[in-house]
């Protein structure tokens, strides 16, 4: 469980409602994400632009975003009065809407790969639907997944490389479900390769080709420190995909709409067969979409079945409206950019000043922080390093008012309504934390460096 150290922060109202809340719900919580620990776990009283405020009142610079999904920053002026306007002519009637076609329209001119669009809920939703179309469009069931990928909460991608089983690096780890209740007859199901490793890829495709429905991948490693696919290595996937006849299903869960207008497949010039957004669509509101060919994308209702009683509600699709104008239109790619690496160059500053080895993973609006001076390229790279370091100055920012991840795996996402206050804060904050982080390590102190997810028991 994620543990940090409160010096700062009065959290006694989060406390008193963490004991209320565990009487009515599983740890408290309505994601085991969120839960923190008995005395750490925070309870959000409101949110606005770049800064969230507790029950307690403690103010914090936030750069989780709900995991990424407040592109624009929290309650956007425009984007919440286009989703009132929308919620006074109902929400959901179980029949389609005007505001369908315009988003679908608005998708389709950002993301080059979307020759039709259909909308879902989640990003687990929508890669649930897209791994089943992939299925129905080729008649295939099996699949291939890469080590340190996340996506989303279902029983066939809820699985991970045991770390237990890493140090021999002359054989692949074991691969074991991602907590309990996952049947284990869906292992023989999928191939999980390294990441970063066509060749690996190619040797799994070459032998198994006949029976595999899709290749599911994420460009950016959103839950493994950001860590990118090579150029070399994303490409070799679509080539490979084409030459064996398997589908390329591209999970732009947290990447699209936030790397850019076409998202991670326009920044490596590659076009996925089926694709995935979510986060960043509606700045906040639920909403997801599959995108992809027009062949394949006609099977759904011509054999594959879709649905859900809220896809495509009416809110989160004027939301959604209103977010794609505004990434379309102005300069917030830009501007979020522009601050990633203006962070960066900050923190590089002090890191270098005293001497500590680092690297940053990923795109500049989610980027890790690795504390070696070569950045991990793989899951394995991550997982078999020491994290005491990022995992103990994590939690001095948390109490300074800086909210990052306490789990070094999750990037630091940035939204266009950070600005210089943030930036200089940030970093005023971002030394004193290193400084501190160096004290207790050197009277021995910090966590073990091997913590698990929150909210997950191994």
């Amino acid at each position: 469980m994620t543990t940090i150290k409160t010096q700062r922060r009065d959290l006694t109202k989060s406390r008193a409602h963490y004991q209320e809340a565990l009487k009515h719900m599983p740890l408290g919580v309505s994601s085991n994400f969120r839960y923190w620990g008995d005395q750490e776990t925070v309870f959000v009283k409101h949110g606005k632009g770049a800064r969230l405020w507790d029950i307690d009142g403690n103010e914090y610079i936030d750069y989780r975003l709900g995991y990424g999904p407040a592109i624009l920053g929290h309650c956007h002026p425009e984007v919440d009065a286009a989703a009132r306007e929308a919620q006074s002519i109902g929400t959901v009637f179980a029949l389609g809407t005007e505001k369908e076609v315009t988003v679908a329209k608005l998708i389709k001119e950002m993301m080059p790969a979307a020759e039709l669009v259909r909308f879902s809920n989640s990003g687990t939703e929508a890669v649930m639907a897209a791994l089943r179309l992939a299925r129905g469009y080729t008649g295939k069931d099996n699949y291939v997944t890469f080590e340190g990928s996340y996506h989303g909460l279902f029983d066939a991608t809820m699985w991970t490389a045991d770390p237990d089983d890493m140090k021999d690096q002359s054989k692949d780890p074991k691969i074991i479900t991602y907590g309990q209740g996952i049947p284990q007859l869906v292992r023989q199901l999928f191939w999980q390769v390294p990441y970063n490793d066509a060749n690996r890829l190619e040797e799994v495709l070459k032998k198994n080709h006949d029976t595999i429905a899709a290749v599911l991948i994420e460009p950016i490693l959103g839950n493994c420190c950001g860590i990118p696919s090579k150029p070399e290595f994303i490409k070799a996937v679509r080539e490979l995909c084409t030459k064996y006849g398997v589908l390329m299903i591209v999970d732009e869960v947290k990447t699209g709409f936030r790397v850019g207008k076409g998202g991670a497949q326009a920044l490596y010039g590659i076009e996925a067969d089926i694709f995935t957004v979510a986060k960043a669509v509606a700045n906040g509101y639920p909403i997801s979409a599959i995108g992809g060919k027009e062949e394949i994308m006609r099977k759904y209702g011509k054999g594959v079945a879709h649905g859900g009683t809220y896809t495509a509600q009416a809110m989160s699709l004027a939301a959604a409206e209103a977010t794609l104008n505004i990434l379309k239109n102005t300069d917030a790619f830009d501007v979020i950019a522009n601050y990633g690496k203006a962070m960066q160059e900050g923190m590089h500053k002090v890191l270098t000043k005293r001497g500590i080895p680092h690297s940053f993973t990923g795109h500049y609006s989610m980027s890790g922080l690795f504390f070696s001076a070569e950045a991990p390229t793989t899951y394995r790279n991550w997982k078999l390093s020491d994290y005491t370091f990022y995992d103990t100055m994590a939690g001095y920012l948390i109490d300074m008012g800086v909210m990052c991840e306490p789990d070094s795996r999750e990037p630091w996402f940035i939204s266009s309504a950070h600005d210089q206050k943030c930036l200089e804060e940030t970093l005023t904050k971002f030394e004193e934390a290193i400084d501190l982080t160096l004290e207790e390590l050197a009277l021995g102190g910090g966590n073990d460096g091997k913590k698990l997810m929150p909210g997950i028991s191994g």
